[in-house]
């Protein structure tokens, strides 16, 4: 079922139970009980305060790095894809970025207003909120390095403003307040050349699509890289490359990436997870994390 309302340009959107494949990169996921597509940010301000106290809330960005179970997700997506994507040059040290803009494109905007230190987001396959929420990052470069402040949402539809000191941060973890979430946040970055800051995000594009299985259906990095050793390199020492478990495939090409060759369901791509696991702590003594987050039911 779907409900569209026009509001300012733009639509709010709920639908009931949802197909998850439809949203992830994983191309797998059952039903969410509703999917809702705030219009702005007084839009979901308004939405969660009418949601009952308790009710399970998933936030969505561009659908990496996320797990849906075949059984679905029994509460309430919200969807930040195309909403609160806005990306605006303060001044020429700060960038202010809205949760639901890819970082790709953050990258590129801090680029062509000649601001440095943000082109590392080229190689992170989400949205500014999902980075935010996770500390993402790529080429020795991560996100709350960046951070000067933040914006969030609570369950009451209260905006906050916090600071980096509010939150314990660490490699792909953040602990923040509990039930909120970011909407939004300023960047600092620093004045420099405009056409080599460019060249930058595009030489680290090409080095993402020549080391990692662009254009399949994968999730980004599937673990966590332990400390002083990568993912990639015990699950291939393990002999892994290339293992499958129904349809789902450990990358040829980068060893840390799950791909659905077509035909994946989510209970394929968490199986081979748990494979994974087991032989390499079984070969090498190293419990890999999954750095992919796995919600919902089993079938």
């Amino acid at each position: 079922m779907r409900s569209n309302v026009e509001t300012a340009g733009h639509y709010t959107m709920l639908l009931i139970d949802e197909p998850m494949s439809r949203h992830t990169t994983w191309r797998v996921g059952g039903p969410a009980r509703y999917y809702f597509q705030p219009a702005d940010e007084a839009d979901l301000s308004d939405f969660l305060k009418s949601l009952p106290a308790g009710e399970p809330i998933l936030w969505l960005g561009l659908g990496s790095n996320l797990l849906v179970r075949d059984g679905g997700f029994r509460g309430t997506v919200i969807a930040m894809q195309g909403r609160l994507d806005g990306v605006e040059v303060l001044d020429t040290h700060r960038l202010r970025v809205g949760a639901g803009a890819p970082t790709a494109l953050v990258a590129r905007h801090a680029a062509r207003a000649g601001l440095c230190g943000a082109a590392f987001l080229a190689g992170i396959p989400g949205t500014m909120g999902g980075a935010l929420a996770m500390n993402a990052g790529a080429f020795g470069s991560e996100t709350w390095e960046r951070v000067i402040n933040v914006q969030t949402i609570d369950r009451q539809g209260v905006i906050h403003r916090r600071t980096p000191l509010e939150y314990k941060v660490a490699y792909r973890e953040v602990q923040a307040p509990r039930e909120e979430w970011f909407i939004g946040c300023e960047l600092q970055l620093e004045p420099g050349d405009t056409a080599a800051e460019r060249e930058e995000v595009q030489r680290l594009l090409k080095k993402r699509n020549e080391s990692q299985p662009v254009g399949q259906p994968s999730a980004g990095s599937t673990f966590r890289n332990p400390p002083g050793d990568h993912a990639a390199r015990l699950i291939e020492a393990c002999g892994l490359k290339g293992f499958r478990l129904g349809g789902a495939q450990v990358s040829e090409k980068h060893a840390n990436f799950i791909i659905n060759t077509g035909k994946a369901r989510a209970a394929d791509i968490e199986g081979l997870i748990r494979h994974i696991q087991q032989i390499v702590e079984g070969q090498t003594g190293v419990h890999l994390q999954p750095e992919v987050h796995i919600v919902g039911e089993r079938a």
